[in-house]
């Protein structure tokens, strides 16, 4: 299982690296294994050319047993795993549209994503926008920490988003979709938009069981 595994978390990565979600060197991704470890993209590596026999291999105590070392960003990952106990897998990209939303000024900062679509609300309950971190800064698995939990998404301010999921193909899917809304919300700036209304996302959290209040 670890072979297809490995596999699989290289083949998201690549298409998400062919569709300009993330680029260069940037991003990362992690998924759980079936004896509790940890495969990790490792550092300095780009999303369209990862190895599947040189991802960073992690033991269920946390201790590096294989591949190469792993991405800087370790911190955020981990603190996804410990407070969740749901995480299956992370990603964490440098996408564009969901990086620019950032930098808007009146962007609620406890709902990161406005009400566009139904799909964002589904995959990912409301995303928590941190504050600008330096990028390796282990302070951001401790905000990541401090929200106990709660928040299957964040947004890192000026950085990019990172969101867990139940499994490696979900956390990709949850994540597009974040970016997908950003870049919805950027299209429509300053355009009287029909979003959803309070009742209709009310419906949607009621229905689908989305982790909604803290």
């Amino acid at each position: 299982m670890t072979t297809a595994l490995r596999e699989q978390i290289c083949l998201l990565a690549k298409s998400m690296f062919e569709r300009g979600l993330t680029g260069g060197s940037t991003g990362n991704i992690s998924a759980r294994t079936e004896d509790g470890g940890l495969l990790v993209s490792p550092t300095g590596t780009s999303f369209g050319r990862l190895d599947p026999a040189r991802l960073s291999h992690f033991d269920a105590k946390g201790t590096l047993i294989g591949g190469d070392p792993p991405t800087k960003e370790m911190p955020l990952h981990a603190a996804f795993y410990d407070t969740r106990s749901t995480a299956g897998a992370v990603v964490h990209l440098h996408s564009c549209h969901s990086v620019a939303w950032s930098m808007m000024p009146d962007v609620d900062v406890d709902n990161f994503l406005p009400p566009l679509t139904p799909y964002a609300i589904m995959k990912l309950g409301r995303v928590k926008l941190l504050p600008f971190y330096r990028p390796g800064d282990p302070a951001m698995g401790d905000a990541v920490r401090g929200l106990a939990g709660k928040r299957s998404a964040v947004m890192l301010a000026n950085h990019g988003p990172v969101v867990a999921g139940k499994d490696v193909e979900a956390a990709c899917n949850a994540i597009e979709e974040l970016e997908d809304t950003a870049r919805l919300a950027m299209l429509m700036r300053g355009i009287p938009a029909r979003m959803l209304d309070e009742t209709q996302v009310r419906d949607l959290v009621t229905h689908f069981d989305v982790e909604w209040d803290d």
